[in-house]
């Protein structure tokens, strides 16, 4: 089966594989204004005055092309790839206009509305135009949006979207993924390593015991000093001498001892 370039509609070497990632078999374009700055693509403005903007209905396909390199080219075992849009007659096959997907800016979102987008299509002499589509089904236009997503993988953009030049390239994932594996990270003969743990992974200090009401009385009690002079020694009790001469000294004097006890 012979294989067409979807950007040319010429013939591809025997050798070169397609894939079909997205098909929708009814799509509107449009001669679309050029774009508001600061407001982008306005998809109302394309679809005003009773569609007289509407140029086309078309069949649309994103198309994935590998092309083997020849040795002229490159070393052998090699290939190239890169994804087109191609708006086609759904009636005949014929080619209307080709995107070749080189950048995520070939295909832009219109600010209004999910159903529609802005295209750049490029003819084989290199002129470009820009060209509105629009799916009558929000989910194609969500399947379209998918497959570029896909093609970005494949074609090895980065996030923020690289140049279709690199086509053939291995992808940003697979080259990280190389030059780490390049990287020597093993441990030498005689290296070690340390880990300090932060403290918030060690033992918790016992908390302590809740206080009671008889706690809060005993910490208020507290007990007198010793007089000054004193080592905080108590005295010897008197003798039973000084006590019999401190009795007769007291009765001399009036005193009676007899009901209250021991005078002292």
């Amino acid at each position: 089966m012979e294989v067409i370039d979807p950007a040319t509609g010429r013939p591809l070497p025997s050798d070169a594989i397609q894939r079909v990632l997205f098909v929708a078999n009814s799509v509107h374009v449009y001669n679309i204004p050029p774009m508001t700055p600061g407001k982008g693509h306005v998809a109302a403005s394309w679809t005003a005055d009773d569609g007289k903007r509407q140029i086309f209905t078309a069949r649309v396909r994103v198309i994935e092309t590998a092309v083997p390199t020849s040795s002229s080219e490159g070393s052998d075992g090699e290939e190239r790839v890169k994804t087109d849009i191609a708006l086609e007659d759904a009636s005949n096959g014929s080619l209307f206009a080709a995107a070749p997907y080189t950048a995520p800016a070939v295909v832009e979102p219109v600010s209004d509305s999910s159903r529609f987008f802005a295209l750049r299509v490029q003819d084989e002499a290199g002129r470009k135009a820009t060209l509105g589509i629009g799916f009558e089904e929000r989910s194609e236009a969500f399947d379209f949006g998918v497959s570029l997503q896909e093609a970005q993988k494949t074609l090895g953009w980065a996030a923020g979207g690289g140049v279709g030049g690199a086509a053939g390239k291995k992808p940003a994932a697979v080259e990280r993924k190389d030059s780490a594996e390049k990287r020597d990270l093993s441990l030498k003969e005689g290296e070690t390593i340390t880990i300090n743990l932060p403290g918030r992974f060690g033992r918790r200090k016992p908390e302590p015991p809740p206080k009671s009401a008889n706690d809060d009385a005993l910490s208020s009690f507290s007990l007198p000093p010793p007089p000054p002079g004193n080592s905080g020694i108590l005295p010897p009790p008197p003798s039973a001498t000084s006590v019999r001469a401190k009795r007769l000294s007291a009765q001399k004097l009036g005193f009676d001892d007899g009901k209250f006890g021991e005078f002292a």
